[in-house]
């Protein structure tokens, strides 16, 4: 059988990364993860809590984290934000050649 490729939806916040990502999913018939929610679920605490515990470097850890095990599957779409795409010691193992990558801005 065929490898599934993923979809990295990359952008800011606010950019509609969650909201195309699920269309998407829904429309090729894929799995749709947030990495945002997908720490909420995991840790059972809000982004803003955990920022407030233990910083930004604790956040991004555990973001790297989430995404290193998300990368893993096969045949999803994938809304993360431009820190980690940027941030080319994180993805440049987990970004070719398992997925193709869509960047979202929201600027009018």
């Amino acid at each position: 059988m065929a490898e599934k490729r993923n979809i990295f939806l990359v952008g800011p916040m606010g950019a509609g990364k969650s909201t195309i990502g699920r269309h998407l999913a829904d429309e090729l018939h894929l799995d749709f993860f947030d990495s945002d929610q997908e720490i909420e679920r995991r840790t059972g605490a809000d982004i803003a809590w955990i920022f407030d515990l233990e910083g930004e470097d604790g956040f991004r850890k555990r973001e790297e984290n989430v995404i290193n095990d998300l990368t893993d599957k096969q045949g999803i779409v994938l809304a993360t934000a431009r820190w980690f795409y940027c941030n080319q010691s994180c993805a440049q193992p987990f970004i070719c050649p398992r997925y193709c990558c869509l960047f979202t801005n929201n600027y009018r």
